[in-house]
C-alpha cells in the first residue's frame, strides 16, 4: 500500500468461507536454521514470506549457506553441523524478529570471529540478557561484556561445556537457544523449562537429534547430546495459528458468520486462544487432524457466538496463547460481565508493550478496563458498537497490534484510521488479501 495508513468505516458483512493463511512463522525460522545444520539439500513448501523468514534465509546466506527460492518451494544446501563459513566482519541483520535474534546466535558458538549482530529500532529495545547468560555460561563470548541489548557482537570458542540451565519466563525462545546450542556442545545439556511451545523438541526427535523429555507438572525436562549429524529433511509447513486467530476472533465477534480455515498448525502449546475462547462460549472445532514432521495439523471450523461469556483466565494457558491476547481482549470486551487475565508480563517482552498498547487501543474504544504491567480486568458490554472516529498510530509498528485493529474496526464499526499497515510483513504478508476475500472492505 502506498499510504501509511488505512481507512475502515464498515462492518464486514455476513459471510460463509474456505480460506487458507500463510505458513506458520516459528516453524519456518526453525525448518530454515535446522536445514542449514543438516547434510545434503533441504526443501520447505509453504515456507512463510514474511521479512522475518526473509531476514533468516539472508542471514544464512551471509553465512554461506545456498538458499533457492522458487515460487512456493524452499530449498536450503546444509553444510553440517558448524558447516557456516565464517569470515571478518559479519553483520547479521534480525529486522524485527526476536525470534531469529535471539536463536541464531546458538549456532555461532564456535565462529573463530567476532559477528555483530544487528535489528531494527523495535527489536533494539529488547532483552538478549535471556539468551546471552546461558550462551556465556556454555563459554561463549559477547561484547561489549555488560550489554544486553542489541547491537551486540559474539565470538565462539573451541571450549565448550554442557550445562544446567533452569528457564523460569514460559519463552521458547530461551529454550531453543540452549537446545540448538547443544548441537556443538559435547556432553549432556540438561534444561529444566516453565511449559512452552514445542516446536524444536517436535523436530529434534522427528531428525532423530538426541533427545529426552519428560513433563512435570508445568515443567518440561530435556536432556541433550550433541549429534553425528542432521540428514536432510523435507517439510510442507502448515498454516500459523496465530495467523488463522485474526479469522477465528472476527468470525466469534460477526453476525451469522462461519469460516473454516484450511491445515493449520494446532500444535497443544499454541491452541491456548481456542481453548480460552471455547470457555467464553465460542464454537470452534478441529477437522481431519492429521500429524506433519511431529506437528499436529488440522481444519479448524469457526462460527459465530450471540452470548460471549467473561472469563478469569487460568494462567497455566498463558504460554499457549501470548502472541494472541489482544485480540482475546477484543472477545472480553463483548462477553457479559468482567474478565480477568494476569501474569502477563511476558507480553512487554515482545515487538512493543504489548499489554500497555492494547489496552490503549480498548480505551479508545471505549471499553471500560483496568490494568498494570502484569494484569488486565475487562468490563465487557454484549452491546458493544462504535460510532466514533478512533485513529491508531504510534505501536512501534507492532504488526499483531495493527491487525487487532483491522479486526477491531471490522467487528465493531466505526471509523478508523490505522497506520503502519506495511507491518504486517513481519508475520502475515497475504492479510489484507485474506481480509479481502471473506468481504472486508480497507480503502
Amino acid at each position: 500500500m502506498s499510504k501509511n495508513f488505512v481507512l475502515i468505516d464498515k462492518k464486514i458483512k455476513d459471510y460463509n468461507k474456505k480460506i487458507y493463511v500463510d505458513g506458520d512463522k516459528s516453524l519456518s525460522i526453525r525448518w530454515a536454521l535446522l536445514a542449514s545444520q543438516a547434510i545434503g539439500i533441504s526443501t520447505a513448501k509453504n515456507l512463510l514470506k514474511s521479512e522475518d523468514v526473509q531476514n533468516t534465509l539472508n542471514c544464512l546466506k551471509k553465512l554461506g549457506i545456498k538458499v533457492i527460492q522458487k515460487q512456493n518451494i524452499c530449498s536450503i544446501s546444509g553444510r553440517g553441523l558448524n558447516g557456516f563459513i565464517f569470515k571478518k566482519n559479519i553483520i547479521l541483520n534480525a529486522g524485527n524478529s526476536g525470534t531469529l535474534g535471539r536463536l541464531i546466535l546458538s549456532l555461532l558458538i564456535k565462529s573463530p570471529y567476532k559477528i555483530k549482530i544487528v535489528g531494527d529500532k523495535s527489536l533494539s529495545k529488547r532483552d538478549f540478557s535471556r539468551v546471552i547468560e546461558p550462551l556465556k555460561n556454555i563459554g561463549v563470548n559477547f561484547y561489549p561484556a555488560n550489554k544486553s541489548k542489541l547491537p551486540i557482537f559474539i565470538k565462539g570458542s573451541n571450549y565448550l561445556r554442557p550445562i544446567k540451565y533452569i528457564e523460569n519466563k514460559g519463552s521458547a525462545q530461551c529454550k531453543t537457544c540452549v537446545m540448538l546450542a547443544s548441537l556443538n556442545v559435547p556432553g549432556k545439556i540438561k534444561i529444566k523449562a516453565k511449559s512452552s511451545r514445542n516446536h524444536t523438541e517436535n523436530m529434534f526427535k522427528a531428525l532423530k537429534i538426541p533427545i529426552k523429555t519428560k513433563k512435570i507438572f508445568n515443567y518440561d525436562f530435556i536432556t541433550l547430546s550433541k549429534p553425528k549429524l542432521i540428514k536432510k529433511f523435507d517439510f510442507n509447513i502448515p498454516g500459523d495459528i496465530s495467523s488463522a486467530s485474526f479469522f477465528i476472533v472476527l468470525t466469534v465477534l460477526s453476525n451469522n458468520s462461519k469460516i473454516i480455515l484450511k491445515n493449520i498448525n494446532i500444535n497443544a502449546t499454541r491452541i491456548g486462544l481456542i481453548k480460552i475462547l471455547n470457555m467464553m462460549g465460542a464454537k470452534i472445532k478441529f477437522k481431519n487432524a492429521k500429524i506433519i514432521n511431529g506437528e499436529k495439523c488440522s481444519d479448524i471450523e469457526v462460527k459465530s457466538v450471540k452470548k460471549l461469556k467473561s472469563i478469569r483466565c487460568p494462567t497455566y494457558l498463558n504460554s499457549a496463547a501470548i502472541d494472541e491476547f489482544m485480540i482475546i481482549f477484543l472477545v472480553a470486551a463483548k462477553a457479559n460481565g468482567i474478565s480477568y487475565f494476569k501474569d502477563l508480563s511476558e507480553l512487554n517482552q515482545k515487538e512493543s508493550p504489548r499489554l500497555k498498547i492494547a489496552a490503549r487501543v480498548l480505551k479508545n474504544m471505549g471499553v471500560k478496563l483496568r490494568y498494570d504491567d502484569n494484569s488486565i480486568k475487562i468490563y465487557g458490554n454484549p452491546n458493544l458498537e462504535l460510532k466514533k472516529k478512533i485513529v491508531i498510530k504510534d505501536f512501534l509498528k507492532d504488526h499483531r497490534i495493527f491487525m487487532m485493529s483491522v479486526i477491531s474496526a471490522l467487528s465493531f464499526g466505526g471509523e478508523w484510521k490505522i497506520y503502519d499497515p506495511i507491518s504486517v510483513k513481519t508475520s502475515f504478508p497475504s492479510f489484507f488479501k485474506k481480509i479481502r476475500e471473506i468481504g472486508g472492505i480497507i480503502k
